[in-house]
């Protein structure tokens, strides 16, 4: 049956469709946009197809070459990989239909090397959520590393030099995390995940797996961007084209936050993780920090594309965050809000590309009232983006971070509380003053918006997908307890 074999199959729809690519490249060039949304829209429809598998009949358990664990190497589709992955995909099949006139402007003579490359990463991604072998992990961290680097050097022409920077302070990264497996491998014995999670607690105190914990919480808290390791992901996500930040953005930051929440909560669980030293709250003070920073930093920005690479910084500081408070509350919140970031930020990183295609920047001192006029769909869409970021009702922004400032109550911390609100004010700062410009006359201007500037919006394939997700953020709003219900469930009691 299909449901048996799923999680391989997620993976191996991006392995056919990474070769597929350059095969029928070099003979149709303009082939190579559409099969690669084709293959992460099969992908997306298994993954939502699956997690309806577990909502209905639990996790999905799949070995490779019928060896089981400890000595095979499994994929698991639980609650929470299911959830990553359905999310991931879904969002990564919008993006790469915006991508089509995008890449003809921003990438032309590299088509086929950037939708192979983006197969690849994608299939990492898939790799690290499914995998249920720490080392694996690792495996599939790099795959997704490498091609993330390629894929950000084409860009701009500081995009080299951003992914050069990326790849050294990833590599170190990943080194990190590799080391702390290999401390406890050489305790434990083993690098499944279930296996170790029975077997750890026998270990508590051993300081071998002490040292593995904070290597591995060091080394994927640089590729999850936690301050203050988050020094490659201002450059990476400005200089990359539009399409790589509306992909790279949503997802690459999240795959990283859900290896930090399978090892913390799942496999280590939160009483071992500070039972030497209170780990996960200089998780979230580090967090914390994070997202005044990274706020108090998109205001300074003059760039769109770079104010919002650095809302990312702040904004994965709510998710990891969220880990740190080590309860239901806290837990929903968190993967409400990977869910809602995702969508809110391919939103706006895909906005980005369209005021580019048509504009040719996105510099903040040059948007005008016009833009209300010539890009009506554009600028609703960001609106609504917009104030689902700051954390307005009825927009699914508010009840993630409603959830996360419960889970600070019930654990009485109002430090993190404080941070949530004053935060949510800082990211009213920064996008209020783009509504601003765009939907309130410029006293200065001595007359309207030519006429035959009106209505000159992207094509339909840009549109749609950005439309889409801000749809989808009023949808969550409304929804919000139906998915918060399903995300308790999840929750490692």
């Amino acid at each position: 049956m299909i449901e048996t074999h799923l999680p391989a199959y997620i993976a191996l729809t991006f392995v056919l469709f990474s070769v597929l690519i350059p095969l029928v490249g070099l003979w149709k060039k303009e082939w190579v946009q559409p099969m690669a949304a084709s293959g992460s829209g099969i992908a997306a429809v298994l993954s939502v197809y699956g997690f309806f598998v577990y909502l209905n009949g639990g996790a999905i358990r799949y070995f490779f070459g019928g060896w089981e664990p400890p000595i095979g190497i499994e994929f698991v589709y639980d609650g929470l990989s299911g959830f990553f992955v359905m999310v991931i995909n879904v969002v990564a099949f919008l993006v790469l239909i915006h991508s089509r006139h995008v890449g003809t402007k921003e990438f032309p003579g590299k088509k086929m090397p950037y939708y192979a490359l983006a197969m690849l990463a994608m299939l990492g991604f898939n790799g690290m959520l499914l995998t249920g072998d720490l080392f694996n992990f690792y495996v599939f961290l790099e795959i997704s590393s490498l091609a993330s680097y390629a894929l950000i050097a084409i860009g701009e022409k500081q995009a080299p030099y951003a992914a050069l920077r990326y790849l050294i302070i990833g590599t170190a990264g990943g080194t990190l995390y590799l080391l702390g497996v290999g401390f406890l491998y050489t305790v434990t014995g083993t690098l499944n995940m279930i296996d170790m999670s029975a077997m750890l607690p026998m270990y508590a105190e051993n300081t071998a797996v002490v040292a593995a914990l904070i290597l591995m919480i060091v080394g994927i808290g640089v590729k999850a961007a936690l301050f203050p390791m988050h020094g490659w992901l201002p450059d990476s996500y400005t200089y990359a084209a539009s399409s790589t930040s509306s992909l790279i953005a949503p997802i690459g930051t999240k795959v990283a936050a859900y290896i930090l929440f399978r090892i913390m909560l799942f496999v280590f669980g939160i009483e071992l993780v500070d039972a030497v030293a209170p780990l996960s709250t200089i998780v979230g003070i580090l967090a914390s920090v994070g997202i005044l920073y990274g706020s108090i930093m998109a205001i300074a920005q003059t760039e769109m594309k770079r104010m919002l690479a650095y809302s990312s910084v702040s904004q994965i500081g709510y998710i990891i965050m969220g880990l740190s408070l080590a309860n239901p509350f806290g837990f929903a919140g968190a993967l409400l809000h990977v869910l809602n970031h995702a969508v809110m930020k391919a939103c706006l990183f895909m906005i980005t590309g369209n005021l580019r295609m048509k504009e040719g920047h996105s510099l903040i001192s040059k948007f005008d009232d016009s833009y209300r006029e010539k890009y009506p769909w554009t600028m609703a869409s960001f609106s609504v983006a917009a104030i689902s970021m700051v954390g307005l009702p009825p927009l699914a922004g508010f009840f993630s971070k409603w959830y996360l400032a419960l889970g600070t109550i019930d654990n009485s911390n109002w430090l993190f509380l404080a941070v949530i609100l004053i935060s949510s004010l800082l990211n009213a700062v920064y996008f209020f003053r783009i509504l601003e410009k765009v939907y309130m006359k410029n006293p200065s201007k001595g007359q309207e918006a030519p006429a035959e500037a009106a209505q000159d919006d992207v094509p339909f394939s840009m549109l749609g997908p950005t439309a889409l997700l801000a749809a989808a953020l009023i949808v969550i709003g409304f929804a919000n307890v139906a998915i918060v219900t399903v995300l308790l469930d999840i929750y490692p009691m």
